[in-house]
């Protein structure tokens, strides 16, 4: 299980998230083996006001990845590679302006259809 959320402005990304989420899918899918039916992705857009980076350009993107423990660290070296090659390219993004976070928590944290999801069988890895 992984849950995407995206933050960035929306002057700048309003009307984009389905070719933002479709090249993180296509990213985890490379990475993580992720189905591609498997996607869950929020998107954040907040005012200019709302997000203050100065370091950063306007296109900035913060990228939080909710998952599961078990991922190897390679793994998630692997979907941070990935991330930076694609989307970078994809949407033609400076390297410094894609942060990415990986946020694990045990799958007895979760609780999906009903049951905690240690109790559920997946249809794909996730100890990689």
């Amino acid at each position: 299980m992984a849950q995407i959320k995206v933050y960035g402005r929306r002057d700048i990304w309003a009307g984009q998230q389905g070719r933002i989420s479709d090249l993180l899918q296509e990213c985890l899918g490379a990475a993580w083996r992720l189905p591609s039916e498997k996607r869950f992705h929020r998107f954040l857009l907040l005012d200019p006001e709302d997000m203050i980076c100065p370091q950063r350009s306007d296109r900035y993107l913060i990228i939080e990845v909710l998952c599961f423990t078990g991922r190897s660290d390679e793994a998630k070296r692997e979907l941070i590679r990935t991330v930076y090659e694609r989307l970078a390219a994809g949407l033609e993004l400076s390297v410094d302006d894609i942060e990415l976070t990986i946020v694990e928590m045990p799958k007895a944290n979760w609780g999906i259809r009903g049951v905690p999801a240690d109790e559920l069988s997946l249809s794909y890895p996730v100890n990689l």
